[in-house]
């Protein structure tokens, strides 16, 4: 039996949904367009941060999207790669929007490229269930 998102999040502290249209200006800003079930999420939570099982994550706002990967030059250093958090320490979570399916990786903030990239779940749905059973050390 799957749980339910509100057993996957119980431990997560969410922001307040973000509208439509400020999401949307992400997207435009950054040049991507994200899959519908992270644009679910961002509309009824806008990111956040706490624990998803045994992993913390820090889930950026929309607003924030755009600052932080022009900051982290990720256009330059893992073009097609889209950051959208990190774990709290060395580790950013991107989107690869190189491929249809918007798999979620993991790559470090420091020495940022494309390689290594970790590959965790195919969309953000997948990621939130792999943080939620994974005991795996994300470090």
């Amino acid at each position: 039996m799957e749980p339910k998102n509100e057993d996957l999040l119980k431990d997560f502290d969410s922001n307040e949904g973000v509208s439509t249209e400020i999401f949307r200006k992400s997207e435009s800003e950054l040049g991507c367009k994200f899959p519908p079930d992270y644009v679910e999420f961002m509309l009824a939570c806008n990111g956040g941060e706490g624990f998803i099982g045994h992993q913390y994550v820090i889930l950026w706002r929309a607003e924030e999207l755009a600052e932080f990967n022009r900051e982290y030059e990720v256009g330059e250093y893992a073009p097609g790669l889209t950051l959208f958090g990190s774990n709290g320490g060395g580790e950013a979570f991107a989107f690869d929007t190189r491929n249809d399916k918007m798999s979620v990786c993991m790559l470090p903030f420091i020495g940022m490229s494309r390689s290594p990239v970790k590959e965790l779940a195919d969309g953000f749905s997948g990621f939130i269930y792999f943080l939620w059973t994974s005991d795996e050390d994300l470090f």
